[in-house]
């Protein structure tokens, strides 16, 4: 035989068959020739299939349809390795080489071997091999390629727990009539997994699709069918598909794996009619739906297999009801949930069907204790629930949830993480402005962990501004006890420091410290006490400067203002600290806002009776000297 041009590149024309010696022969498929060979450079093992052609012109048709095939890259497909064409002097005709992956084992093997045993085959491996099977035909018909040549013989085993479609063909080959009816003739069974369309060169993925469902009723009927009994029930069904039942009533009986999946998929798969069968998105919803999966045996066999991301895709093609469903039966798989959570985020809330229901609450709660260890679900989880938090039942619902104790949980895990940290504060803050809480127990654990996370991100402004405004929550909830008072009004204090350009952040921080000055002399003595060269009262100050024109920020100023100033031992400190201009400062420049200038002229007047102490006012306890130079800070 002559060479003619090798299509990969690099490979000359002298060094395509004469690179290779020859091994075996196996037995003609329907297309042509298959010859088992070895590179004689790296001794590594191919398969060449020998596909006898027409004329030059035909070969060179069929390898411009094959050349696309070329660049597929799935795991699950065995991709040609070199395509090449040949001249055959013995019989003056040219030769199209197709150079593929040699492996010793198919899906046929594996059927003959049952069917001698009369055996079935075990469902784990059954399980693992159609996830794979059913995620490379769907790559395949997603990019519109058809394999056209599906058969049992044509899913290689690469390894104990992993097969590839190998042998795709193209139109060029697959409708030489005069080539198909000579092989028809020499071995009546290399058609029998052809749709009865494609006998006639009509091929379509739904020709596809039957050929899946033969492989499919092969491997459900092998411990009970040899393989002339299989061969005709595969022919019958072209025009008598009410044979099927009677199998699927035994494949019942006898306790196939699989059997309720079989039931479900065959019937629909072997249509006469190609627009009847289902399209492999359709084969991969039956597959994996609740339906099919209800089998404890199957259940079993599906954890710890990853399901890989077009099936899942498929799987998430629906509403929200049933990207529910899926991230239900599949909670074992965090690529799984992952994917879904990303689904309803990116989703618009049109075709959410808004309210949110209970039901997703609970799945992306359970998702979230389940995957505990895997932050990319965490952080997902919480960007989800964040939007779920809009919603107007959904705080009471993520309470009765248990998320509170889980956002602790994951803030302990997951301290380090500037995202974690972020999404479980934002989570913490959207569970608690608006929500009636119905157990206090939990939050009590919460001030402790917030101070942990702004001591591990001591510079980072967002985490001190998410952390502020949970702080203030809780200070109103009267969740900080006693000995977290100083730590919590120093972290405020710096936060503020830190932020002073986030007017969200000061006002959080100073709502907080106004909430814990009203409720505790020791957290207003550490406001005014001097602390880093500074107090808290000249910090104020500086706040009031920047946003003196802000009413918001004036009238959270003087809130705090007033609570320091209930306190007896404080106003000469206050009024050192030049207190009561600023406050007269606020009521002139704000004279239409009765509630800032009540706090005002509450400032004002506790200020001017400081040197008359009245029976109202209320003395620090052990206090005995003023607070600014001469008094050590508090440790």
């Amino acid at each position: 035989m002559a060479s003619l041009p090798a299509v990969r590149q690099g490979v000359a024309p002298q060094d395509t068959m004469e690179k290779y010696q020859t091994l075996q022969e196996l037995s003609p498929g329907a297309l042509g020739v298959n010859v088992v060979v070895e590179e004689m450079k790296t001794k590594v093992k191919h398969v060449i299939k020998q596909v006898q052609c027409i004329d030059h012109h035909h070969a060179s048709q069929a390898l411009d349809e094959l050349m696309p095939l070329l660049q597929l890259r799935h795991p699950h497909i065995s991709v040609y390795e070199e395509l090449f064409q040949m001249w055959d002097n013995e019989v003056s005709s040219t030769f199209l080489c197709l150079v593929m992956e040699y492996s010793p084992e198919s899906f046929q093997d594996v059927i003959e071997a049952k069917r001698k045993e009369k055996a079935v085959v075990d469902a784990q491996w059954l399980q693992t091999m159609l996830v794979q099977v059913l995620d490379a035909l769907e790559y395949l018909h997603h990019l519109d390629i058809l394999h056209r040549n599906l058969k049992p013989s044509n899913i290689i085993l690469v390894g104990q727990n992993q097969c590839k479609l190998q042998d795709l063909s193209c139109h060029a080959l697959m409708t030489h009539r005069a080539k198909w009816n000579v092989r028809a003739e020499e071995d009546p069974c290399k058609k029998s997994w052809m749709a009865p369309e494609a006998l006639d060169f009509s091929f379509s993925q739904k020709s596809d699709i039957w050929s899946l469902g033969c492989i499919l009723l092969d491997l459900a009927s092998c411990s009970f069918l040899n393989g002339v009994e299989a061969m005709y029930l595969r022919k019958s069904l072209r025009q008598q598909p009410g044979g099927l039942r009677a199998l699927l009533e035994t494949v019942a009986e006898r306790e196939v794996p699989l059997a309720d999946t079989f039931s479900l998929l065959l019937p629909a798969m072997l249509q006469i009619n190609p627009s009847d069968r289902i399209t492999i998105k359709d084969v991969i919803r039956i597959t994996f739906g609740k339906a099919s999966l209800k089998s404890p045996s199957i259940a079993l066999s599906l954890h710890g297999l990853g399901i890989p991301e077009e099936i899942t895709t498929v799987l998430l093609e629906g509403n929200m009801a049933s990207i529910l469903e899926v991230m239900q039966t599949f909670s074992s798989h965090p690529e799984v949930q992952l994917r879904a959570m990303k689904k309803l985020i990116s989703m618009p809330e049109d075709q959410l069907g808004l309210p949110w229901p209970s039901e997703l609450v609970a799945v992306v709660v359970a998702a979230m204790e389940q995957h505990q260890r895997l932050l990319e679900v965490q952080l997902c989880a919480c960007t989800l629930l964040l939007r779920v938090l809009g919603q107007e039942p959904a705080s009471e619902l993520l309470q009765q949830a248990g998320l509170c104790e889980l956002i602790l949980q994951h803030l302990t895990s997951f301290c380090q993480d500037r995202e974690v940290c972020l999404g479980g504060l934002g989570l913490l803050w959207a569970l608690l402005v608006d929500a009636v809480i119905m157990n206090r127990d939990p939050l009590k654990k919460l001030p402790a962990m917030v101070v942990q996370v702004l001591d591990t991100h001591p510079v980072d402004v967002d985490v001190a501004e998410a952390g502020c405004a949970v702080l203030w929550l809780l200070s109103l909830l009267g969740c900080i006890r006693e000995e977290e008072l100083e730590k919590v009004v120093v972290l405020l204090l710096r936060s503020i420091r830190l932020g002073q350009g986030r007017v969200q952040l000061v006002n959080n921080a100073y709502r907080g410290l106004a909430s814990l000055a009203k409720a505790s002399e020791l957290a207003a003595f550490r406001v005014v006490v001097l602390q880093e060269g500074s107090s808290g009262l000249s910090l104020l100050q500086e706040t009031y400067q920047l946003y003196r024109d802000d009413p918001e920020v004036a009238e959270n100023l003087c809130m705090l203002l007033t609570h320091l100033a209930s306190y007896k031992d404080i106003l000469p400190e206050l009024e050192y600290s030049g207190i009561g201009a600023l406050a007269q400062d606020i009521q002139d420049r704000f004279p239409s806002s009765l509630e800032l200038v009540s706090y005002a002229k509450k400032v004002l007047l506790s200020l001017e009776t400081a040197a008359q102490p009245g029976p109202g006012a209320r003395e620090l306890p052990g206090a005995a000297c003023g607070l600014s130079g001469d008094r050590p800070a508090l440790p």
